[in-house]
């Protein structure tokens, strides 16, 4: 019978079930699987909810800078003009806009004039940073033109100025109000520089959904922008929008001999490679430490499968000397502890997405208990605590859990298969 039996066969699902659905009293699975069913669970919950997030995260964070910011900058190195001063400024950059323009797998190239100023309103004051930029190149940026909430038209950019969410909070201005913008280089007269003082009407406010840009930036005409800051016919910066922003690096080389030989490139991942490389490292690091908790977990199937063993020892000597071979005893109780790990880790991933699914009211239900003020922007940069839940991550759960079920249970499994039948027998 030993020899004809197939792994698996129903009679081993069937014993494997009875010892689950079994009481307590009656030798069945004890406090310790229970323990270990929780265990596994909440471990694959841990972990799916903690990968949704680092996910969400990173992807929001990225989508903010490439949705508000430039995917590649081009400066001039500079030049020392005849005053001995360092001219870094683009007199070119209509044609070197062009000549960014036509490189492969580019969007679009802007020229900029960008500056720090106050600005005012009333009793108010801020401290922002100006860009300037012709509307059509505004249009271009997602987060500004089609940001999550905006008051005004942008269309009615070339007739006033526009300013982040954060920017008119602090201000406490509005579509309508005129601001003024301070800048410490002014006006050269015969007894100094005195500041330059502008008045422009707010025409657009938006949330590009990350508080540092909200709260400093403001978006002027080029051409009025050019006047303010003293830079008439000429532009600080180009900015260079791409097709994949991830694949930006190879195209470097190209958009340099573009942009010339006194030019220099900075991409988005130059600015902000480091933050990106601690999250990469962080997310190794919480993996590791999770995995060890579903570990921890798998580990109590032992202790669970180890005293089923022991209360089923006078049934396996009884199952052994009617004709069933080890390997069948080994398939019975690796059912009963891959039973375990395998439920435990559906009940996780179950969880485990409803939480990145459902996580803005749970977030909020959170920040409620806890008396608001959980999640301060100002720290994190993003608004909201993100979520985004991707089929390899919820992969990587799977696996890890079920492997480490699965492996685990067989040490017990044979111990329970290589019982001797008459010493099992002997004290019954």
């Amino acid at each position: 019978m030993a020899n004809s039996t197939a792994p698996f066969a129903p009679f081993e699902w069937m014993i494997a079930w009875r010892y689950l659905r079994a009481r307590r009293a009656e030798g069945g699975v004890s406090v310790m699987t229970w323990i270990s069913l929780i265990g596994i669970t909440l471990a694959v919950f841990a972990l799916i909810a903690t990968l949704a997030v680092r996910s969400g995260f990173r992807a929001e964070f990225v989508d903010t800078i490439l949705g508000a910011n430039a995917h590649v900058t081009v400066y001039n190195l500079g030049e020392t003009t005849a005053t001995g001063q360092l001219d870094s400024t683009i007199h070119d950059y209509t044609e070197m806009a062009q000549r960014l323009a036509r490189v492969p797998d580019v969007i679009r190239a802007a020229p900029l004039v960008r500056g720090q100023v106050m600005a005012n309103m009333r009793q108010a004051n801020a401290g922002v940073e100006v860009f300037g930029i012709e509307l059509k190149d505004l249009k271009g940026l997602p987060r500004i033109a089609d940001p999550t909430t905006s008051l005004g038209d942008i269309n009615n950019f070339d007739k006033g100025i526009a300013i982040g969410s954060g920017v008119a909070r602090e201000l406490g201005a509005t579509v309508g109000d005129r601001i003024k913008l301070i800048s410490p280089n002014g006006v050269k007269t015969a007894f100094g520089t005195s500041p330059r003082v502008n008045a422009y009407e707010v025409v657009y406010v938006f949330s590009a959904g990350r508080y540092d840009i909200d709260r400093t930036r403001v978006y002027l005409p080029l051409a009025e922008a050019q006047s303010f800051f003293n830079r008439e016919g000429v532009a600080t910066e180009i900015e260079v929008m791409v097709k994949d922003p991830e694949q930006v690096d190879t195209m470097v080389q190209a958009l340099q001999q573009a942009a010339g030989d006194r030019a220099q490139t900075w991409t988005w991942r130059d600015a902000s490679g480091g933050f990106l490389r601690a999250l990469e490292v962080e997310d190794n690091v919480m993996f590791i430490i999770l995995s060890i908790l579903v570990l921890i977990a798998a580990m109590n199937i032992v202790s669970g499968l180890i005293m089923l063993v022991k209360n089923k020892g006078r049934d396996i000597g009884i199952l052994r000397t009617i004709g069933l071979s080890e390997g069948s005893i080994l398939r019975v109780f690796f059912i009963c502890g891959a039973f375990t790990g395998l439920i435990g880790t559906a009940l996780g991933v179950i969880l485990g997405c409803l939480f990145a699914i459902y996580i803005d009211p749970i977030f909020s239900f959170v920040n409620v208990v806890m008396g608001g003020g959980v999640w301060d922007p100002s720290i994190r940069g993003i608004y909201a605590l993100p979520a985004q839940l991707n089929l390899s991550d919820v992969l990587k759960a799977v696996g890890l859990s079920l492997g480490l079920s699965f492996i685990v249970t067989i040490f017990p499994a044979r111990r329970a298969a290589r019982m001797n039948p008459v010493e099992a027998l002997r004290y019954e």
